[in-house]
């Protein structure tokens, strides 16, 4: 189904609905929304922090503990 049938299926939907429930439709749709927008924006900050040189040090520290440092191996 496209997005305009989508879109259309929806509006019939709400126009028989009475008015206290149009509005609990509208604070859902509104609560999807800002959950979607939340997550572009991460997935925007997270790829602008993977292109930065800022971490860069990170990549090339060296080991500072090896196997030979544990008390205890657990299997």
């Amino acid at each position: 189904m496209s997005r305009r049938q989508l879109v259309e299926q929806v509006l019939q939907t709400v126009e028989q609905l009475p008015e206290e429930k149009i509005s609990e439709v509208v604070d859902f749709a509104s609560f999807i929304l800002k959950k979607h927008e939340e997550r572009v924006l991460q997935g925007g900050i997270q790829q602008l922090v993977e292109n930065s040189s800022a971490f860069a040090f990170l990549k090339d520290e060296e080991d500072l503990y090896t196997l030979d440092d544990l008390k205890e191996r657990y299997r």
